[in-house]
C-alpha cells in the first residue's frame, strides 16, 4: 500500500493561516485537500446557519411559496408526496409536519410494496376524488411528466421539489423547484432531497414572518472616487440579489433624468446606511434641491449588530469575517448586503429550535443519500447532528433509545450504520409508511410500537440480503467475465426489490466495479446501480434510457424500471455500454493529509479532528502519518478466531490505545511488541459503557527504517 502525501508549498501555508485564522496545521491540511478558495473554507472554519444558502436562489422558489399560502390561505387540502428510502421519508415527515403546523389541511403518501419510484397516476386521481387541489412532491417528481400533466387535468396544481438530475423533458408543473435544473443560479447542486425540502420550509417561514416578503428593495451607496462620484444599487427580493447597478456621474454634468437610476429604481423602497452623508453626496451630483426618499438603516442595524453601531461601511468591512472569505475586496455595497442580510436574519429570528428540529431530519436524509459533505450541507449536518444529541425530536429519540445511542456522541459514522439502515429497513421491506408515522406521531405509545415494528424488519432486512448474498455473488463473478472486467450484474425473481441497491453496493465493494442488481417482477424489472472506480452510473442510464420506463438518481446511485419484454436487448446493449466504462486506477495509495510529530499525539489533536467534522462523501476522516511510534502492547481480538488487533503505542507523554483491522496474520511477521513504527492513521473516539475513550485505527503500519 503505498503512503501518498501531497508537498505544498510553506509559504501558501503560512498565508492561509494568517489570512484565514487558523493554525499551520489545520491550513496544511486544507491546501492538501484542495480546499484552498475563502468561500470553500468558510463552511470548515465556520459554524453559523446564517451561511445556509438563500433558499429563494432556488429556481421558482417564490412562485412554491406563493402556491402554498394561497393554499393556506383558502383551506385547500394539500398532498405531500415523498419517496421510500430515508432521504423521502425525512423530506415527507419534515414537511407534513411544518405544514400541519401552520394549520394546513395536509395529508401524505410514500410508495408502498412494489409501487413504482416518483409521483403514480392513481396517486393524483385518489387525490382528485378525495378534493385534492395541491400535490408537493419531495425527493421525487422531476421526471413524473404524464402524472403532472393528469393533475393538471384534474385541476390540481403540483410543486415539485427534487434533486436528481433532471430529465430532458421536465413536467408541466406550476413550479419546479431544484438545484440542477437547467440554468439554475443556485450555487451548490449537490443538496439531498431533504435538503430542498428544507429549503421550502425556510422560504415558507420567511414569508409567515417577514413583513418584506416579496417586497421589491434597493440598497443604495454613494461613494467618492476621484473627481466623480460612484452610485451603487442592489436590488434585492427575499434578501437575495437579483440585480445591480453601478453609475459613475461627475457633480453637475447629469440630472438624474440623464442616468438609469429612475428606471432602476421606479417601484422599489430605497434603503441607505448614514441616510443624511448619502443625501449629502447625491446633492452634490444632481444639484441642492435634489433629495431621494430613502431608509437609513444605520441606527437600526446598529442596536441589533452592536460592533457596527457609529461605524462607517468600510469600518465594518474590516471587522467582518464574510469578508475574510471572499475572493476578492468586498466593496462597500457588498458590505451593506450582508449586513442588512443579517440583520433581518437576526431580527426576524429565523433560526429558532423549531428549525433546528427539522434540520435533525434533514441531516439523516443527507447522511444517508450519501450527499457531499462540502459547502452547505456541512451546516447542515452539523446542527442537525448536534441538535439530534441535545434534544431528539419524537420518533428519532425511540430508535435512539432502542437502538443504544440515546444520550451519546452521535456522528455521522453511527447515523449511517446504525440509526439510516433502521429507518431504510422500513422502504425496503414494503412499510415506508410505518417510518413516516414513527416521525410524525404525538402518541408515545404508538412510537414505541412502531419503532419496535421497524427494528423487527430492519433484522428480516439483513437475513434476506445475506440470503441473497450467498446466491447471486457467483453470478456476479461469471458476469464479470461478460462484461471485460468492467462491470458486474445480477438479476432474477428470486431477488426482492427493496434489498437491489444493498446487493448492489455489495457487489460493488466486493469487485471494485460498477455494480447492477435487477429484480424481475411479473411484466417489469427494476433496477438498482451502484458506483466503484469513480465511474458516473448514470452514465448507463443515459445509453440505454430509451428502454426504460422511468430512470432517475445520482452519479453513484441509479435506478430504472423496464418491461421485461425488453430485457434481451437491454443486456446486449450493456454489452457495449461496458466498453466504454472508464475506472479511476487509485486503489491502494492512502491519501496522507499531515505527518504529525509524536509531541501532537495528545487529545489536543481533537480540535483539529472535530473542526473537519462531519465527516462523509467527499470528506472522508483526517488520516495522519507519524514515524518511530513505540509498540508497548498487543492482543488479539474476534470470536470465534481472531482476526483483529489490538495495539498500545508509545507516544511519549500519551499512551494511545489503536485497533488494525484485519492484520492477525501480521504480527510477528510486520511487527511485533517493542518495534518502532511508521504508521498512517484515523483519529476516533471509542464508546464502550458510556465510557469515551480516545483511540487510533491504523490503516497500514511498516517497521520504521
Amino acid at each position: 500500500m503505498d503512503w501518498e502525501k501531497k508537498d505544498i508549498a510553506p509559504e501558501m501555508i503560512k498565508h492561509m493561516a494568517a489570512r484565514y485564522g487558523c493554525d499551520l496545521l489545520t491550513a496544511s491540511i486544507l491546501a492538501r485537500r484542495g480546499i484552498t478558495e475563502g468561500e470553500d473554507i468558510l463552511y470548515y472554519l465556520e459554524n453559523d446557519p446564517r451561511h445556509l444558502r438563500n433558499p429563494f436562489d432556488l429556481p421558482n422558489m417564490e412562485d412554491a411559496v406563493d402556491r402554498i399560502l394561497a393554499a393556506k390561505e383558502e383551506g385547500e387540502k394539500v398532498l405531500v408526496f415523498g419517496d421510500r428510502d430515508v432521504d423521502g421519508i425525512t423530506s415527507a415527515s419534515m414537511l407534513t409536519g411544518f405544514l400541519a403546523r401552520t394549520g394546513m389541511d395536509v395529508s401524505w403518501r410514500i410508495p408502498m410494496g412494489d409501487d413504482p419510484y416518483g409521483l403514480s397516476l392513481e396517486a393524483v386521481e385518489e387525490f382528485a376524488g378525495d378534493g385534492g387541489t395541491l400535490i408537493i412532491t419531495v425527493d421525487c417528481g422531476i421526471s413524473n411528466v404524464a402524472e403532472t400533466a393528469r393533475a393538471a387535468e384534474l385541476g390540481i396544481d403540483v410543486v415539485v421539489t427534487d434533486h436528481h438530475t433532471p430529465p430532458e423533458k421536465l413536467p408541466g408543473a406550476l413550479a419546479l423547484v431544484n438545484p440542477k435544473l437547467p440554468g439554475s443560479r443556485y450555487p451548490f447542486k449537490n443538496l439531498a432531497g431533504c435538503g430542498v425540502a428544507y429549503k421550502l420550509i425556510a422560504a415558507l417561514r420567511f414569508a409567515l414572518k417577514s413583513g418584506i416578503y416579496g417586497q421589491p428593495i434597493c440598497l443604495l451607496n454613494v461613494q467618492p472616487v476621484n473627481d466623480a462620484y460612484v452610485i451603487e444599487i442592489a436590488k434585492m427580493r427575499n434578501l437575495s440579489v437579483i440585480d445591480k447597478l453601478s453609475e459613475t456621474v461627475i457633480p453637475g454634468m447629469l440630472r438624474i433624468g440623464g442616468t438609469r437610476l429612475p428606471a432602476f429604481l421606479e417601484g422599489q423602497h430605497i434603503i441607505s446606511w448614514d441616510a443624511p452623508l448619502q443625501q449629502k453626496m447625491l446633492a452634490k451630483i444632481f444639484g441642492g434641491g435634489f433629495e431621494m426618499q430613502m431608509l437609513d438603516l444605520a441606527p437600526e442595524i446598529g442596536k441589533e449588530i452592536k460592533q457596527t453601531e457609529g461605524k462607517s461601511l468600510l469600518r465594518i468591512r474590516e471587522l467582518s469575517k464574510i469578508a475574510r472569505y471572499a475572493s476578492s475586496a468586498l466593496g462597500e455595497l457588498e458590505v451593506f448586503i450582508n449586513l442588512f442580510t443579517s440583520f433581518i436574519q437576526r431580527k426576524e429570528k429565523l433560526f429558532t429550535e423549531e428549525d433546528m428540529t427539522d434540520l435533525q431530519l434533514a441531516a439523516l436524509g443527507t447522511i444517508a443519500d450519501i450527499m457531499p459533505l462540502k459547502d452547505e450541507n456541512r451546516i447542515i449536518v452539523r446542527y442537525g447532528l448536534a441538535s439530534l444529541i441535545a434534544k431528539p425530536r419524537p420518533g428519532l429519540s425511540d430508535l435512539l433509545f432502542k437502538l443504544d445511542l440515546a444520550g451519546r456522541q452521535i456522528g455521522t459514522r453511527e447515523i449511517a450504520w446504525q440509526l439510516s439502515p433502521v429507518i431504510n429497513a422500513s422502504g425496503r421491506m414494503g412499510s415506508p409508511d410505518k417510518a413516516v408515522r414513527l416521525l410524525l406521531s404525538a402518541d408515545p405509545e404508538e412510537r414505541n410500537r412502531l419503532a419496535g415494528e421497524i427494528l423487527l424488519m430492519n433484522e428480516e432486512r439483513k437475513k434476506l440480503v445475506n440470503e441473497t448474498w450467498t446466491r447471486v455473488e457467483p453470478q456476479a463473478a461469471e458476469s464479470l467475465k461478460t462484461y471485460g472486467g468492467k462491470l458486474v450484474m445480477v438479476f432474477g425473481e428470486g431477488i426482492y426489490r427493496g434489498v437491489t441497491g444493498l446487493i448492489a453496493s455489495r457487489l460493488g465493494d466486493r469487485f471494485r466495479v460498477p455494480a447492477a442488481v435487477v429484480s424481475f417482477g411479473e411484466n417489469h424489472a427494476t433496477g438498482s446501480l451502484r458506483s466503484a472506480g469513480g465511474y458516473n452510473v448514470l452514465a448507463v442510464l443515459e445509453q440505454c434510457g430509451d428502454l426504460f420506463i422511468d430512470k432517475g438518481g445520482h452519479p453513484y446511485a441509479a435506478g430504472f424500471s423496464m418491461d421485461r419484454a425488453r430485457w434481451d436487448e437491454f443486456q446486449e446493449r450493456l454489452k457495449y455500454t461496458a466498453e466504454t466504462i472508464e475506472l479511476d486506477p487509485g486503489g491502494e495509495a492512502v491519501r496522507v493529509d499531515a505527518e504529525l510529530p509524536q509531541s501532537y499525539l495528545t487529545p489536543e489533536i481533537f480540535k483539529v479532528v472535530d473542526l473537519f467534522e462531519p465527516y462523509g462523501q467527499e470528506n472522508g476522516p483526517l488520516t495522519f502519518l507519524a514515524r518511530g511510534i513505540r509498540i508497548l502492547d498487543i492482543s488479539l481480538m474476534g470470536k470465534p478466531d481472531p482476526v483483529h488487533v489490538k495495539l498500545t503505542l508509545d507516544t511519549g507523554k500519551y499512551k494511545w490505545p489503536a485497533v488494525y483491522w484485519r492484520a492477525v496474520e501480521k504480527v510477528k511477521r510486520e511487527f511485533d511488541i517493542n518495534d518502532r513504527v511508521d504508521l498512517v492513521f484515523t483519529i476516533c473516539r471509542d464508546w464502550f459503557n458510556g465510557i469515551e475513550t480516545p483511540q487510533l485505527i491504523v490503516t497500514d503500519l511498516k517497521r520504521s527504517a
